[in-house]
C-alpha cells in the first residue's frame, strides 16, 4: 500500500431508466446492501482516507446511505448530466480543498471491484504515474472502450466506432475506473472539451490529453467479473449472482460447511464462524452472526439475529429482528422468534411464535404454543423463568411472567403471573355426555337429505 494518502470521488447516482424504477440506479441491492455501499467500502478497505460522492438532484436517500458508511463523506449534486468529466468538476471543491496525493474516480454502479484493484491503481501511481487507467482483457470485446498501449504506457482509449480493424481486435478494454495525482487531474479535467456528438465531457479524454503534455499514463488490470456495471435488473442479478459465489467460497475458506452451497443466501454483513453446518436453502438477511459448533438445518431465514454456540437451528425456521438464540438452544420447526432471548439449553421444538419474550436457561416450550404480544397498539413482553415447562398449544397473554420451574398445562390461556414452581392451568373443564355423538351425527345426516330432496 501506497503512504500517500488517497481521495475517493464515486460517480453515476442517476435514476437508471433501464431499471424501470423510480429507486436511482445505485440504491438498488445486492447482498442486502445499496450498490454505492458496496463501492464505498471497497474503496474504505484499499486505504481512501477521504471520499466524495457525485449525486443526481433529489436524491437524499443516497446521500444518507453514504454517510452511514462514511461519516465524513462530501456529496455534490450533479445537476446537467454531460459527462463524467462534468460530474468530476461538480466534485471541485473536493480535490482542489483536498491534501490527498492521489484520486480514484470510480462509478457507484460497479459494486464487484475489489479493494486489491484500487490498491493496484494506487500502486501505479505511487511508482510516478500521473494517470492510471483500470482496464480488464473482455472475453468478448465488441462495445467497449479499447486500450491502446505501448510497453506498460497507455496511448490512448478508443471506443470501438473510431476504432480501426486492427484495433478492433484489441481484448483490452475499459473499465471507466481512473487513478490520477491530484494535481494532474485538476489541470487535466479543464482540458477536455465536449467535441462529440452529445455535447458531454468525457474523463477518458484525459487519456491523450495527458500523453500529448508528456504526462505518465498507465493502466492496471482488473478480472472481467469485477468491473461488470449494472444497467438492468437481469444485470443486477448477474452482479448478485457473482457475490454471492464470493461469499460461499469465502465462508467455506472459512471453515463453515455448507452442504449445498448454491443454496444458501448471504448478506454483505453476514458473520458465520468455523464448524457451522448449514443445510439447504438458508437465508441469511443483513445483522446475523453465528457463532462456532451451530447446526441450521434446511429453509430457515434469519434476519438481524444472533446465535450462540452450539445451537441447533430448523429446518423451517425464522429468526426475525433481536432474535437472541443461547448456547445449546434448540429452535425446531416453524418455529418464529422475534425480539426475544432464548437462553442456553432452552428449547423451542416445533410451530410456536415467541415475541418479545425472555425464555429461561433450559425451560422446554411444547409445540404449538404462543406469546401473545401485542393488543393492537403496544407490544408487551413475556417473562419466563429457567427450568420451567411450557405445556403443548398454551397462548401466553403478555404481559405476564411465568416463575423458575413453573409448569404450564397443554391448552392452558395464561393471563396472570405464575410463581416459581407452580402449576398453572388455564383452560375450561372438560364436559362428556354419553351417546351425544350419535344424536349429533344422526341430525346431521337428517339435515344433510333434507338439503339434497329441496335441491
Amino acid at each position: 500500500m501506497t503512504s500517500e494518502s488517497c481521495l475517493a470521488i464515486v460517480l453515476g447516482a442517476g435514476l437508471g431508466t433501464r431499471m424501470k424504477s423510480s429507486l436511482p440506479k445505485v440504491m438498488h441491492e445486492i447482498g442486502n446492501l445499496p450498490l454505492i455501499g458496496h463501492v464505498v467500502r471497497a474503496v474504505q478497505a484499499a486505504g481512501s482516507e477521504e471520499l466524495a460522492v457525485v449525486i443526481g438532484p433529489e436524491m437524499p436517500e443516497v446521500e444518507t446511505t453514504v454517510r452511514s458508511l462514511s461519516p465524513g463523506a462530501q456529496c455534490f449534486v450533479q445537476h446537467d448530466r454531460l459527462g463524467t468529466a462534468h460530474a468530476v468538476k461538480a466534485a471541485e471543491a473536493a480535490y482542489q480543498g483536498s491534501e490527498c496525493g492521489h484520486v480514484l474516480v470510480l462509478f457507484g454502479d460497479t459494486p464487484l471491484v475489489t479493494p486489491a484493484s484500487f490498491v493496484a491503481l494506487r500502486e501505479e501511481l505511487a511508482k510516478g504515474a500521473d494517470v492510471v487507467v483500470l482496464g480488464f482483457e473482455a472475453a468478448d470485446p465488441h462495445g467497449y472502450g479499447r486500450l491502446l498501449t505501448k510497453g506498460n504506457q497507455l496511448v490512448s482509449i478508443r471506443e470501438e466506432k473510431d476504432a480501426t480493424d486492427e484495433e478492433r481486435r484489441v481484448s483490452l478494454c475499459n473499465a471507466g475506473i481512473m487513478g490520477f495525482r491530484r494535481e494532474a487531474l485538476a489541470e487535466l479535467v479543464d482540458l477536455i472539451e465536449n467535441k462529440n456528438a452529445k455535447g458531454e465531457y468525457y474523463l477518458t479524454d484525459a487519456v491523450e490529453i495527458a500523453a500529448s503534455k508528456g504526462l505518465k499514463v498507465r493502466f492496471s488490470v482488473a478480472p472481467e467479473s469485477e468491473v461488470q456495471g449494472i444497467n438492468t435488473r437481469a444485470q443486477l442479478a448477474a452482479c448478485d449472482a457473482v457475490f454471492q459465489e464470493r461469499m460461499r467460497q469465502q465462508a467455506m475458506a472459512d471453515g463453515v460447511t455448507l452442504l449445498a452451497p448454491d443454496t444458501v443466501y448471504f448478506s454483505w454483513d453476514t458473520a458465520v464462524a468455523q464448524d457451522v453446518v448449514v443445510e439447504p436453502h438458508v437465508v441469511f438477511g443483513p445483522g446475523v452472526r453465528i457463532e462456532t459448533g451451530v447446526r441450521i438445518k434446511a429453509f430457515s431465514h434469519f434476519e438481524k439475529a444472533h446465535v450462540e454456540r452450539n445451537a441447533t437451528v430448523g429446518p423451517y425456521a425464522r429468526l426475525r429482528p433481536n432474535a437472541q438464540v443461547g448456547v445449546g438452544a434448540h429452535i425446531g420447526n416453524f418455529v418464529e422468534i422475534k425480539n426475544a432471548q432464548i437462553e442456553a439449553g432452552a428449547k423451542v421444538n416445533h410451530l410456536s411464535y415467541i415475541g418479545d419474550a425472555r425464555i429461561g436457561t433450559k425451560t422446554n416450550v411444547g409445540a404449538g404454543t404462543i406469546t401473545c404480544n401485542y393488543d393492537g397498539y403496544f407490544k408487551h413482553h413475556t417473562d419466563i423463568g429457567a427450568g420451567a415447562f411450557i405445556g403443548s398449544d398454551s397462548i401466553l397473554v403478555a404481559p405476564v411472567t411465568i416463575g423458575d420451574g413453573a409448569l404450564i398445562a397443554a391448552g392452558s390461556v395464561i393471563t396472570e403471573n405464575v410463581d416459581t414452581n407452580a402449576m398453572a392451568f388455564g383452560r375450561s373443564r372438560q364436559v362428556s355426555k354419553s351417546d351425544r355423538a350419535a344424536e349429533v351425527r344422526a341430525g346431521l345426516e337428517k339435515k344433510k337429505a333434507q338439503t339434497k330432496q329441496a335441491d
